[in-house]
């Protein structure tokens, strides 16, 4: 039994970065497709997709000339310690380089969407 798979998912994607190896494969939950669709919008994956039989997620880890884009990425909120902030306590990743993914009242979204639409809600991950 895994205690937090989101916490499994983004090690996965931190180790492919660092080994340089573009697919990863996971098992599948909403939430984990949900964060997948969030980085490849902001182009740190590519080709997320379910599997055939609904279990398992895969995508690709994006390169700029043999380094990955995800030079960072790591869980703010954990299960033990969960990290919430206002709409104008959200952070701000980077100077604005980065992206922090916000569990807010109308479902997942980056920092600045849950700015520009006055919401607050649970921090889960940062990644630059």
């Amino acid at each position: 039994m895994m205690t937090d798979p989101i916490a499994d998912m983004l090690t996965r994607i931190r180790n492919a970065a660092a080994a340089k190896k573009r697919e990863v494969v996971l098992p599948n939950s909403k939430i984990k497709y949900t964060i997948a669709k969030i980085l490849e919008k902001e182009g740190y994956l590519e080709n997320v997709e379910v599997k055939e039989d609904g279990k398992e997620l895969s995508f690709a880890v994006s390169f700029n000339d043999d380094l990955p884009v995800v030079t960072e990425i790591k869980r703010v909120s954990k299960p033990g310690r969960r990290v919430y902030g206002k709409r104008d306590e959200l952070p701000t990743v980077l100077s604005g380089r980065g992206i922090a993914i916000v569990s807010t009242s109308q479902g997942l979204m980056t920092n600045a969407e849950a700015k520009s639409r006055s919401l607050g809600g649970e921090i889960v991950c940062e990644v630059y």
